[in-house]
């Protein structure tokens, strides 16, 4: 058997982290779970991951958000309404999020102090990953006048990604169809230019 890489290395152990995480829970998951499942020893997971655990935790993040990006950055390419791709994105991350055990397990209370934890430090990398998937579509939508012309990005992305959030923590039972009527009413005029502010093409 040819020597594991350390690129390959890493990459066994995030999986094992994600497996676990969505076993045991974030909380109650040790590094020597993690070893274990990656059937490594303690001493290399540390080598290959020298920020511990916080460091894996926020890597199962980084890694689920880019699968999820790259979903959301396709859709964007398609939708032609940009009300449609604020409503239908936000949808699609909701379920995502849902449908993921490893993402889901940061988002109950119990782990909720590891999460801050891993992330306080990240932010700002995790939002800056957010903003260069649909920077592209921002911009275009604010030439064609579809988007608020005096918002950022950045800011943009932080109001949707709290939005996702409680949309998730607080679950209301709420159909598909019923979370799009919640959107279109209340996130959509917050994001999209008026109507009258828009280009005939748009």
């Amino acid at each position: 058997m040819p020597p594991v890489t350390g690129d390959a290395t890493r990459e066994r152990i995030i999986d094992a982290a994600e497996a676990c995480f969505g076993r045991f829970g974030v909380a109650k998951t040790t590094v020597e779970d993690i070893a274990a499942a990656a059937k490594l020893s303690r001493a290399t997971v540390y080598r290959s991951v020298t920020g511990g655990r916080d460091e894996l935790i926020l890597a199962v993040v980084v890694r689920d958000l880019r699968r999820f990006l790259d979903r959301l950055a396709e859709r964007l390419r398609r939708e032609r309404s940009v009300s449609e791709a604020i409503v239908e994105g936000t949808l699609d991350a909701v379920t995502f999020v849902r449908e993921e055990p490893a993402i889901a397990h940061f988002l109950v209370p119990e782990a909720a102090g590891h999460m801050q934890a891993a992330v306080a430090g990240a932010a700002e990398h995790v939002l800056a990953l957010c903003c260069e998937y649909v920077r592209p579509h921002f911009e275009q939508a604010q030439r064609q006048r579809t988007l608020r012309a005096d918002i950022e990005v950045e800011g943009t992305v932080e109001f949707l990604f709290r939005i996702i959030t409680s949309l998730i923590v607080m679950d209301r039972d709420r159909d598909d169809d019923g979370l799009r009527r919640f959107l279109r009413t209340y996130v959509v005029p917050v994001i999209a230019a008026p109507a009258s502010g828009r280009t005939a093409s748009a």
